[in-house]
């Protein structure tokens, strides 16, 4: 595989990433979503076979697309935020200091295990920061689920470089698919409060 293709899912999980921290539109965030994990297949496609890296592709895709099904005829995704700070340039900056941290350290844990790989250790450590700092700014039951997703979708980045299991990629798909309907259930509770 060229060495441009690992390094632009990277380029595409930093975009992804930051969208989805700035973006509170669900539609938006829902597609940014389905790119995260497109461009966590690439990565993951450098170290598992094709058809155990599209099964996490294909399982990201139709957690996006429950999230998506149980807000469709609500009004359960926009998000309003009441904690301080709300705006979208304390966000970026924010992730802009993760980032930062994140491409300074990634060469020496890459080091660590030298087989892995510094883009696969860059976009899985990205997809961890970013995760965690999402989970970090928001109380919104969909926030926090796209979070949660982001942040188990970078362990599964890493872990596909130290584990070439099928059970354990099986696993992890059932894990994202739970927290993708607990998600669900989460915000049609959300949308019966509001509704009250």
């Amino acid at each position: 595989m060229p060495s441009f293709i690992p390094w632009s899912a990277v380029t595409l999980l930093v975009i992804t990433s930051l969208g989805l921290l700035v973006s509170r539109e669900w539609r938006w965030s829902l597609a940014l979503l389905a790119g995260q994990y497109f461009a966590a297949f690439w990565l993951t496609y450098t170290r598992w076979p094709l058809t155990m890296a599209a099964t996490q592709l294909v399982t990201g895709w139709m957690a996006a697309a429950m999230l998506g099904m149980s807000l469709i005829h609500t009004s359960a995704g926009s998000a309003e935020e009441s904690s301080w700070p709300q705006g979208s340039g304390f966000r970026l900056f924010a992730a802009g200091l993760v980032l930062i941290a994140v491409f300074a350290s990634a060469p020496n844990i890459a080091a660590w295990q030298p087989g892995i790989g510094l883009p696969l250790v860059t976009g899985a450590f990205i997809l961890i920061a970013l995760g965690l700092l999402h989970l970090g700014m928001t109380a919104h039951p969909l926030q926090i689920i796209l979070g949660l997703l982001t942040l188990l979708l970078g362990f599964v980045t890493i872990f596909s470089a130290i584990e070439n299991s099928i059970l354990v990629a099986g696993l992890l798909s059932t894990v994202n698919l739970s927290l993708a309907l607990t998600g669900c259930y989460l915000l049609a509770l959300k949308t019966q409060e509001t509704q009250a």
